[in-house]
């Protein structure tokens, strides 16, 4: 397999869409901005959790409950804005990032797409995703109050799908969003999205957390064979629409969870399956992107998947042994010098022909790699590019360990 980034290999069952685009062929200025509705300025402190059990356990509990939510969206809707891109035509049949998506630019004239993003810092600078501005020829941004600027992009980061925009408006229109820790976040807690859906201004919905660890494609543009997918990814059942994407996705104190990214459809609505990239890696790109304009993601330079009992069958493992199997190598990569072996035999799984016999990776700077996501995660959360790691691998089912130092992942 050729491609100049090789890490993971991702395999969608189901359609995935993007979140954010809400796209049509338009002659340019046919939209407006969206109307915003003017809300009381609040100071960003973060409200008490709600406690589910209040709702039930005295009088007048479900009006507490409610005004919470009315208090979550007070505090939380002025940091979130509306973003209206304009791109010039294209080629493509609408393909989006994660495929056939129905929110692609495929017309033969200028189009126009909302998104969604939130107030970053004081200085202007707004936090997207960089699937909504990618390749924008025009970006303007409307507030909570109406008010509409234009912005520019200083920094994009593909593989995060992050982007950062930047306005020059008053400070006291600038209330950037409080930012929570979401590596402590868990399945069953509140979460709250707020967005421009559709080009509903201010939409707000709520759900709850539905699963942590999963991954969703990186690449932005459709016309990438990259098969890098990011890590750590929250999923929710808050609703998230065409139009939510580069929004929050907060708790129940109003803190940033994460930013809604994409939604798993097959029909291009909200099923109930929201995918949000988690304010640990917004924490940890962002200020890159604000710096130097884009952020360098360490990289080892292969592809592989995580070790399934047929596999392990296959390659003659333990029926206990987990890890991930490396299946390809990146020319020249760091992988590849280290002296990492990629599978170079063939066998028949469910019946199809799957490659084996490659290293297995278990474990890195001694921290267990059982699957896939494991060793992703590990790299971007834990290591950067001109780090030396250890990796503890099975070769020919004995145990041995090789030290590499971590490239920069291409960009192209």
């Amino acid at each position: 397999m050729k491609t100049n980034r090789l890490l993971s290999v991702a395999m969608i069952v189901s359609v995935i869409v993007l979140a954010g685009f809400s796209a049509a062929s338009l002659s340019l200025g046919s939209l407006g901005a969206a109307s915003g509705v003017a809300l009381a300025q609040v100071a960003p402190t973060a409200l008490p959790p709600i406690a589910v059990s209040d709702v039930t356990s005295a009088p007048g509990s479900l009006a507490a409950f409610e005004s919470t939510f009315e208090q979550i969206y007070t505090q939380v809707n002025p940091s979130v804005v509306n973003i209206d891109v304009i791109q010039q035509a294209t080629t493509s049949s609408g393909g989006g990032r994660f495929g056939n998506s129905p929110f692609g630019f495929g017309q033969s004239g200028p189009s126009e797409a909302l998104g969604s993003g939130f107030v970053w810092d004081k200085q202007g600078d707004i936090v997207t995703n960089n699937h909504v501005v990618n390749g924008a020829s025009s970006i303007s941004v409307t507030f909570a109050d109406g008010t509409t600027v234009d912005a520019k992009v200083v920094g994009n980061d593909p593989n995060a799908d992050l982007a950062v925009i930047k306005v020059d408006v008053p400070a006291d229109l600038l209330q950037p969003v409080i930012v929570a820790d979401s590596t402590q976040v868990k399945v069953g807690e509140i979460a709250i999205a707020i967005g421009n859906p559709y080009g509903n201004a201010g939409s707000m919905s709520q759900g709850i957390i539905s699963g942590l660890s999963r991954t969703i494609p990186a690449d932005s543009t459709g016309n990438s064979s990259t098969t890098y997918s990011i890590p750590d990814i929250i999923q929710t059942d808050a609703a998230i629409n065409p139009g939510n994407s580069g929004g929050v996705l907060v708790d129940d104190q109003g803190r940033l969870i994460g930013v809604t990214s994409a939604m798993e459809s097959s029909s291009g609505s909200g099923s109930g399956v929201g995918f949000v990239i988690p304010s640990a890696i917004v924490e940890k790109v962002v200020p890159a992107l604000i710096k130097t304009g884009h952020f360098d993601h360490p990289w080892l330079g292969l592809s592989g998947t995580t070790l399934t009992p047929d596999l392990v069958k296959a390659m003659n493992l333990k029926s206990s042994q987990k890890g991930v199997l490396v299946m390809d190598l990146a020319a020249g990569g760091p992988a590849a010098q280290a002296g990492l072996k990629a599978s170079d035999t063939q066998a028949t799984v469910s019946g199809q022909q799957v490659p084996v016999g490659g290293d297995v990776i278990t474990a890195v700077n001694g921290q267990p790699v059982n699957r896939f996501e494991d060793l992703m995660s590990y790299l971007l959360n834990q290591t950067q590019p001109g780090q030396s790691v250890t990796l503890t691998i099975l070769r020919g089912g004995k145990e041995q360990t090789l030290k590499l130092t971590l490239g920069t992942m291409p960009t192209n």
